[in-house]
């Protein structure tokens, strides 16, 4: 982003520039990691956050582990791809993202003016899980902003056996796991060089 189409950006937020641009305009994904802690209180703002995000019926199908053990974090980081798997074993805070396909039976909780409203989704595992999917990723964009807003940086992550690191985090459970998330603050190098982003222009259309 130019320097020009930084300034008018931030004249049209009712933010901060520095708060604009650790969330957005200056955030990176980190692919080293120090070795300074994150705290657990730091991991419960993270979700304090992100569970305010909208979802569909107020569904909230997002479930995350904190993979904490070194015996977990290595049985999840073999169900990697090799290129991915030294950062994910030192990273400060490793989270495995999941969406449960029986979200439904929250109503009760999440909806609880017309809890009823859950014998809609009783019969059909299809439809939920594809609403628990398209709202968990939804969710996953909020987790990475809330990381961000910790002052920290999230380095999101596919390319992994997710049946695999099911079996090693979800079994017994509704639970899938769609996403890995390495959490912390930058190590040595921890940049690629930033790519292009699309302009307004091939984005974005008004009718």
């Amino acid at each position: 982003m130019s320097v020009e189409t930084a300034a008018t950006v931030y004249d049209q937020l009712s933010i901060d520039a520095e708060t604009a641009d650790k969330l957005f305009l200056e955030a990176r994904t980190a692919n080293t990691f120090s070795q300074d802690a994150v705290s657990e209180e730091t991991l419960e703002a993270i979700y304090e956050l992100t569970k305010m995000g909208p979802t569909m019926m107020n569904n909230q199908p997002l479930r995350i582990t904190w993979v904490k053990s070194q015996e977990a974090r290595e049985a999840v980081v073999a169900k990697m791809m090799e290129g991915n798997r030294a950062k994910s074993l030192t990273a400060p805070a490793l989270a495995v993202l999941s969406y449960d396909a029986n979200w439904h039976e929250q109503f009760p909780v999440f909806f609880p003016h017309a809890p009823e409203r859950k014998a809609m989704f009783d019969e059909d595992a299809t439809s939920r899980a594809e609403i628990a999917k398209n709202n968990a990723w939804m969710q996953a964009g909020y987790f990475i902003m809330a990381v961000r807003a910790a002052g920290l940086h999230a380095g999101p992550m596919g390319g992994f056996d997710a049946a695999g690191v099911d079996s090693v985090i979800n079994e017994g459970t509704s639970n899938h796991s769609f996403l890995i998330v390495n959490v912390g603050t930058p190590g040595d190098n921890p940049w690629f060089d930033r790519l292009p982003r699309l302009d307004n222009d091939a984005a974005t259309t008004s009718i």
